[in-house]
């Protein structure tokens, strides 16, 4: 019997030396790294933690570090030191994660230093070091890059309303775009960054749904015209964002004047006969609605748009409106209503920025450590960009190509389903009235 065992077990092992190990590699991942990786890796870990943390200072010593030999005091650094406990390695779909109980005196920065350290230590793709709690450093580490090559969901997977599946994150978990639960976003990038196909692909998640649409591209609406059929209104210069601007906070009391009268908190508490079609503002590069020729009328249109944003902001978030606002370059020379208005968008995504001040105001008043990450992503990496995110604070994530045909696409099949929003007439594409 034990003979017929070990044949059988020889049997799996060659079959999988001979190729069951690379095709399950290549068509199930997390299942080769459950059953290959993870337990080489761990083990690693275990082994190495003691001598990896004394060699990156990780480790304290309860010994004195001064000694006092005949008349004189001789301060150093004692030679035998404990490294602090660490947990079991838990398994991640794509790494693992091992929780630090830091000694007494100890701070998370060295552990921060020693990430690349850690990384090559035991052969990872990268660590990461978050605190999560006092006394505590969560470290994270990736097997491989899952940004390399992130692969769209499968057609027909359901989404939640005003959700989007945007792309992937470095924990390997799905990128989505949840307005219930961030109402807001602030979208940065450079020319080439990603910032335009994140666009077109949150547009293409939010078009089979039942919400208004609405484009501010003050560009001549060379970005978001692509998408006029699903458009409820899109607006190709200043002066007809404030119109839209306008019949947005307009409607927007009158949504406020209906929760009163029933005595609800937001829209979602209303009746569903009576809830109005939620809303979705994307506003293609801020600047232009901000910078102004000096003149008088210009001044005037500008602060009725940072005003009007601002409310949209401040008060739409229960009452169903929502903001994508989108930017090569935001900061605060734009004048005070920007920085006012960054304070209401609490989703974040930075893609690469051609200056330091951008980053800093996407991401600078949430987590300081985000920025330098920012600044660090390459003109290579198309699509990878920073953002918000519950679990980790912040997180790497690359969002899933979409080119402009198909998001135009998919906006043309689903135009027959746009809401009519009772908003000023403007003009739409050279003349034309919604």
């Amino acid at each position: 019997m034990e003979h017929l065992v070990l044949f059988v077990a020889g049997l799996g092992l060659l079959a999988w030396l001979l190729g069951g190990g690379a095709w399950l590699r290549r068509h199930r991942p997390a299942w080769h790294w459950y059953l290959t990786g993870y337990p080489r890796t761990a083990l690693r870990t275990l082994l190495t933690w003691r001598k990896v943390a004394q060699l990156n200072d990780l480790s304290v010593s309860y010994k004195p570090p001064r000694r006092v030999l005949g008349g004189m005091a001789v301060r150093g650094t004692a030679l035998r030191s404990t490294p602090p406990r660490i947990s079991f390695p838990r398994a991640l779909p794509n790494g693992l994660a091992l929780l630090v109980r830091l000694r007494p005196g100890q701070t998370p920065a060295p552990f921060l230093e020693a990430a690349d350290a850690l990384a090559h230590t035991w052969g990872m793709h990268g660590v990461r070091v978050t605190s999560p709690r006092r006394g505590t450093v969560l470290i994270t580490a990736t097997a491989l890059d899952p940004l390399e090559d992130p692969q769209p969901p499968e057609d027909g997977e359901a989404l939640p309303l005003l959700s989007a599946a945007v792309g992937v994150l470095e924990t390997g978990r799905s990128w989505a775009m949840d307005f219930r639960r961030v109402p807001h976003w602030l979208i940065v990038g450079a020319t080439q960054s990603g910032k335009s196909t994140l666009l077109a692909r949150l547009v293409s998640q939010l078009a089979p749904q039942p919400v208004a649409l609405v484009g501010i591209d003050c560009k001549g609406g060379m970005e978001l015209g692509l998408f006029a059929g699903r458009l409820s209104a899109l607006t190709t210069c200043r002066r007809e964002a404030v119109a839209v601007l306008t019949g947005l906070v307009t409607d927007m009391q009158e949504r406020m004047w209906a929760c009163r009268r029933v005595g609800a908190r937001s829209i979602w508490d209303l009746p569903e006969e009576q809830r109005p079609v939620p809303v979705v503002v994307i506003v293609d590069e801020l600047a232009e609605l901000y910078l102004t020729s000096g003149s008088k009328e210009d001044r005037a249109e500008a602060e009725q748009c940072s005003s009007y944003l601002l409310r949209l902001a401040q008060l739409g978030a229960a009452l169903g409106v929502h903001l994508v606002i989108a930017g090569q370059r935001v900061g605060s020379d734009l004048g005070p209503g920007v920085t006012a208005l960054r304070a209401q968008l609490s989703g974040r995504v930075c893609h690469r920025v051609n200056d330091p001040t951008t980053a800093e105001m996407t991401l600078g008043d949430l987590h300081k450590d985000a920025v330098i990450v920012a600044q660090s992503i390459s003109t290579g990496q198309k699509g990878v960009a920073v953002t918000t995110d519950d679990a980790d604070g912040w997180v790497r994530g690359r969002s899933h190509l979409t080119t402009p045909e198909e998001a135009q696409r998919v906006a043309s099949e689903h135009s027959d389903i746009t809401p009519a929003l009772p908003l000023a007439a403007v003009a739409l594409d050279g003349g034309e009235e919604r």
